[in-house]
């Protein structure tokens, strides 16, 4: 795999990892937000548009959900479907 597109996901992967944690500074969500856009941009770069679908663009709108509604673990349905 190219070194450009392993950063893009290893990006990726750090803003999910951020998102995801217990304990989130409401101080950095605009800076996480700023993040998604540009590992989602260069994903944009080396992914085929038949990549991009409605689901790939709602990780920007992750991060602004924090603040209205809390952490994301608090609304996983991954327990529940379990």
């Amino acid at each position: 795999m190219p070194d450009k597109v392993w950063v893009a996901i290893t990006r990726l992967c750090f803003v999910f990892n951020a998102i995801c944690s217990k304990v989130i500074d409401p101080t950095t969500l605009d800076e996480l937000e700023n993040e998604a856009t540009i590992v989602l941009c260069q994903m944009e770069m080396y992914f085929p548009p038949s990549f991009f679908d409605i689901m790939v663009h709602l990780i920007v709108h992750l991060v602004r959900e924090i603040p209205m509604r809390g952490p994301v673990f608090l609304r996983w349905m991954y327990p529940i479907e379990r």
